[in-house]
């Protein structure tokens, strides 16, 4: 191919580039809104049904939205004023006790009240030898570092809590008004496409939003079930700081795949920290969360999710990893919606058009 312009051709080439990299940065730099904007949009999708059940029982659209509305603030409402004192008095005595650990002389007591259980549990074993490795190692620590680094990391994760509800509060916002305008966003979009196709792609579209709409209401069923089971569990056996440990199993099992699990094993090594717990508790609390996973899984998450397209494992655990790479908490926890619409549009139209060939 001659080229008759060269001049011509390598300053738009290098205007194209140029234009790329002004929106691959325009869009690092919107990351955190775009965050905001997809979370609000997956949250909405999982509200549409509930807004839809109220539909279908003879309220009007926007009375069924106002309910729903209404019952997202009460409960979040419900939760900033009942559970957050709470956990806010639990986190200042578990970072007291913490502190306390950290004091000169703290450790050789609590190593010679885990010695003397160790030996009246296990008389077997002998433990002597690595007890004396252990305060060895503990006596060439800089407590004083150590507490200063606790102090600087306790600032750190104030802050974020801080920016973290900012940016919750402004997902509620957003999710507020795309619930109340879901059917002018879906009608603008469907506008877009030719009115050949138009019914075709209201029809996928449709059976992709709701089954988004229902795993996101299956994963936040799923999320309440093991909060409010976790806090009645935990206060029976007299675990450390219930309420706080609750909230933990509540957020985890929102995260698809692996959620659980990182739940449960954050709880039972809580429940391990000398002074709060004891290995007895974390062994019951152990036990408990074994018993309860298999339930999950084999029992509760099937009937919950049986309206929501069904992904095989595989796919699960790939679209779990891939999100969660791209995307971090968030992109796992859209990544098994996403994978589920990619099978229904690979189900219902790649699959009818190689047969037609």
């Amino acid at each position: 191919m001659k080229i008759h312009n060269p001049f011509r051709v390598a300053l738009l080439a290098t205007l194209g580039v140029g234009v790329g990299l002004l929106v691959i940065g325009s869009v690092q730099n919107l990351s955190t809104i775009l965050l905001y904007v997809g979370t609000a949009l997956f949250l909405s999708l999982g509200l549409d049904p509930v807004v839809s059940f109220l539909e279908r029982r003879g309220l009007p659209r926007w009375a069924a939205v106002l309910l729903t509305i209404l019952g997202v603030l009460g409960i979040f409402a419900g939760i900033i004023i009942m559970v957050v004192p709470i956990i806010v008095s639990q986190i200042t005595q578990l970072v007291g006790q913490i502190e306390a650990l950290l004091r000169p002389g703290q450790w050789n007591q609590l190593v010679v009240n885990v010695q003397d259980w160790a030996t009246t549990t296990f008389p077997w074993l002998r433990l002597d030898e690595v007890w004396a490795g252990v305060q060895h190692w503990f006596s060439t620590l800089d407590v004083g570092s150590i507490s200063t680094m606790v102090g600087n990391s306790l600032l750190t994760v104030g802050g974020a809590l801080a920016a973290g509800l900012g940016g919750a509060f402004i997902v509620l916002i957003l999710t507020i008004y795309f619930t109340a305008s879901t059917p002018s966003l879906k009608s603008a979009v469907y506008q877009l496409v030719p009115a050949s196709k138009r019914a075709r792609f209201i029809e996928l579209s449709e059976k992709i939003t709701d089954s988004v709409g229902y795993y996101v209401m299956g994963q936040v069923s799923l999320g309440v079930i093991n909060g409010i089971l976790s806090a009645i569990f935990l206060t029976i056996i007299q675990a450390p700081f219930p309420a706080v440990l609750a909230v933990i199993a509540f957020f985890f099992s929102l995260i698809p795949l692996v959620g659980t699990l990182t739940g449960s094993t954050i709880i039972v090594l809580t429940c391990l920290i000398p002074g709060l717990g004891s290995p007895t508790i974390a062994i019951i609390a152990l036990v408990y969360y074994l018993v309860y996973m298999q339930i999950e899984a084999y029992v509760i998450s099937p009937r919950i999710m049986n309206r929501a397209v069904s992904v095989p494992g595989s796919v699960v655990v790939i679209s779990a990893l891939a999100g969660g790479a791209l995307l971090n908490l968030l992109g796992a926890l859209i990544a098994i919606p996403v994978a589920a619409s990619i099978l229904i549009i690979y189900r219902e139209v790649i699959i009818p058009r190689q047969n037609e060939r």
